[in-house]
């Protein structure tokens, strides 16, 4: 049950003095709810400073916003009814009209009486040889403002709001705001300078300079804490009570790891080992396995996944890997049976490009346990899939999937272990934020042989060397990929497609057999194509970037990528590790078209000089800020409304401690601070977070 004492905060915002149904439908566009609470935390992202006054001759010679006290001499009715009505101010310096259209007139003799001193701000300029201000944002008697009134915070308006209207309603929410109980350890709140929450909220509203919106002021600084103290609390909460359920433990002789670790074709890396060795403790444990292994383009997660289900089969349970698209489904299958299948280990597909008797026969071997591994899409949690007994859960590429369809294939098993896997290395603060629930396995070693793509940064007015140089180095055995952004060409977009670049390319370069794959094509021509180029029967795949994972030719050397500037850089690596997989030199080719800006310079410039993925997501976080840099949303992720994870790296620090030493506590809510932390968790809507966290 929600906290009473945060019934105002969770009340409708028509509740609000002035603010009906009209308005609210305005207000809630602007601040992504319709809640009182939402627009309190809705933070100011400027500031009006009204505080310059200035006389009327001076007015007129500088212009811009300014605000004067003057007489009001008269009132000028308009002429005709498509002329404005005005009215005349005056000081000692000289005389300025105020000028209204479409306003009433009773209304404008009841805020600007003749012969009363009349404070008033809006923006001056000259009208031939007049100044006027055309539709004043201010008007006020000189007692009745205050110099902190001259001071008007900015929020997010929409079509049909106001400023005025939008900064009333916020100031209503905040007065709806009771004073809630302090969360917040006395020791860290001395420490930091940190006020109340509802002060802290006020002076967040009511800032003195724009220095006060900085991210580093202390009342900012203040309620970003307690959303990410609040998204903490609920993670570790969440990994305290999985650890707390009994699991299944799963042990195995390793006979079978040692086969496949006998027949694979190379050695593993340490980091490999250790990750499967973690997994493996996980594994036997009476508690669930929730581990994420994650680390760059190449490094080998599919291996530690194809030891966990080797380790799995020991058990006598399956293992289903749960894949984005039918490409990775199908390429992962492949992968799995090289390495299983040596060791005895039958591993199927399931995609729904399977029917009739084709799955009849792969639901059967899955029903039965004679599928021992199976790899699929959404097709594998489907009601008509049954699995003999499912001990080990792989998702690849995590993020794209949502918890309910974690939950849909965990529930085929009995309380089966999950490995969660990502081919973008995540940088720490991210780990911490989206992961926290997680152990984590960091893959930080590639494979011994391997030589970095030699990568270079190229204007697309050189393109036809650039297909020239292709041509030369195809005819001497080569192979290569083309990425595109688009499918087709668009009248709105100057961006190459890749249906055009592969005609194109056809013609420029006589006898190469030029391959295309892109996401609108069905499901079994993307497949045909891809296997096409893995087997060699293609020489230049041209692309969009429905290859970034999945898309796997291992010998593979040259990757030209056009529009690189408008790519990502954590795409753009993805879409690099494509090539350079073997111990073949390699070359990565980023055309750029048009001039370079700032932010697309530097992304190249990462690119060009590195190729350890960790480094490139960490420039990638400070390139492109907190915004949703690599797609986690639905990992658990949450919109902050005042946090930035960019500049409150370091809070993330404190909240993710400050977590830990509560949940550590035997009766972590009982007691004046339990309820407060109960409140806390609820006034950011994480006590639902503590049950749909994660798919467990």
């Amino acid at each position: 049950m929600r906290p009473q004492i945060l019934f105002p905060l969770f009340a409708d915002i028509t509740t609000l003095k002035g603010v009906g149904p009209r308005i609210a439908a305005l207000i809630e566009k602007a601040a992504g709810g319709s809640r009182v609470k939402d627009l309190a935390l809705t933070a100011p992202t400027g500031l009006v400073d009204r505080t310059r006054r200035l006389s009327i001759s001076d007015a007129g010679d500088l212009g811009g916003l300014v605000t004067l006290v003057a007489e009001v001499e008269a009132h000028i009715p308009r002429p005709t009814m498509k002329q404005p009505y005005k009215v005349r101010l005056r000081d000692e310096t000289g005389f300025l009209h105020l000028t209204f259209f479409n306003a009433r007139a009773d209304y404008l003799r009841r805020v600007l009486p003749e012969g009363t001193r009349r404070v008033v701000s809006g923006k001056a300029e000259r009208f031939g040889s007049e100044v006027q201000i055309v539709h004043p944002d201010l008007i006020a008697a000189p007692d009745e403002i205050a110099e902190a009134d001259l001071l008007q915070p900015v929020y997010p308006l929409t079509a049909g709001l106001s400023a005025g209207v939008m900064r009333k309603a916020v100031r209503a929410a905040l007065e709806a705001c009771p004073a809630l109980p302090e969360w917040i350890d006395e020791a860290l709140r001395t420490r930091e300078c940190w006020t109340a929450w509802r002060k802290s909220l006020e002076t967040l509203h009511s800032p003195d300079s724009g220095r006060a919106l900085e991210p580093d002021a202390p009342a900012r600084r203040r309620l970003a804490f307690d959303e990410l103290f609040a998204h903490q609390l609920a993670l570790k909460i969440a990994r305290k009570e999985r650890r707390a359920r009994r699991g299944r433990p799963l042990s195995g002789d390793g006979r079978i790891v040692q086969a496949v670790l006998k027949h694979a074709p190379f050695t593993p890396t340490g980091a490999q080992v250790k990750a499967f060795e973690a997994a493996k403790a996980d594994m036997e444990s009476e508690h669930r396995m929730m581990r994420l292994v994650h680390g760059d383009v190449g490094s080998g997660k599919t291996f530690v996944a194809a030891l966990a289900a080797a380790h799995a089969a020991e058990a006598g349970a399956q293992t289903a890997l749960m894949a984005p698209t039918e490409i990775v489904a199908r390429q992962h299958a492949k992968v799995l049976s090289e390495l299983l299948e040596p060791a005895g280990v039958r591993v199927a597909a399931l995609t729904g490009r399977d029917t009739g008797r084709v799955r009849a026969e792969i639901t059967e071997a899955i029903r039965s346990g004679e599928a021992q591994v199976v790899c699929g899409t959404h097709a594998l949690f489907q009601e008509s899939v049954d699995f003999a007994d499912l001990g080990l859960v792989v998702i690849d590429e995590q993020h794209r999937f949502g918890v309910s369809d974690r939950r849909k294939l965990t529930l085929k098993g009995q309380a089966p272990d999950v490995l969660a896997m990502s081919a973008t290395p995540i940088p720490r603060t991210l780990t911490l934020a989206a992961f926290g629930d997680l152990d984590v396995s960091r893959l930080d070693e590639k494979p011994a042989g391997r030589v970095p793509p030699d990568t270079r940064v190229i204007n697309a007015e050189r393109l036809s060397d650039v297909v020239q140089g292709l041509g030369r180095a195809i005819r001497q055995g080569e192979r290569a990929y083309w990425v595109c952004p688009l499918v087709e060409e668009s009248d709105v977009s100057d961006m190459a497609a890749a249906e055009a670049r592969h005609h194109m390319l056809g013609e420029m370069l006589p006898g190469v057999r030029v391959g295309l794959v892109h996401g609108r094509m069905p499901a079994r021509e993307k497949q045909a194509a891809a296997e096409a180029f893995r087997a060699g029967e293609i020489d230049l795949l041209v692309a969009t970037t429905v290859i970034e994972v999945g898309v796997d030719a291992p010998d593979a050397t040259i990757m030209v990528i056009e529009h690189a500037e408008r790519f990502g850089l954590a795409q753009l690596h993805q879409l690099r590790g494509r090539v350079g997989r073997g111990d073949k030199a390699s070359r990565c080719l980023l055309l750029y078209h048009g001039k370079l800006g700032e932010t697309a310079r530097a992304r190249l410039d990462v690119m060009r000089r590195t190729d350890d993925g960790f480094v490139i997501a960490e420039e990638d976080w400070k390139l492109r800020g907190s915004g949703d840099p690599l797609g986690l949303r639905q990992s658990g992720l949450p919109d902050y409304r005042i946090a930035d994870l960019a500049a409150h790296a370091d809070l993330l620090e404190l909240a993710s401690d400050a977590a830990a030493y509560e949940v550590a506590k035997e009766a972590m809510f009982e007691g004046e601070r339990g309820e407060a932390l109960r409140v806390l968790l609820y006034l950011f809507e994480r006590d639902e977070g503590v049950r749909l966290m994660r798919s467990g």
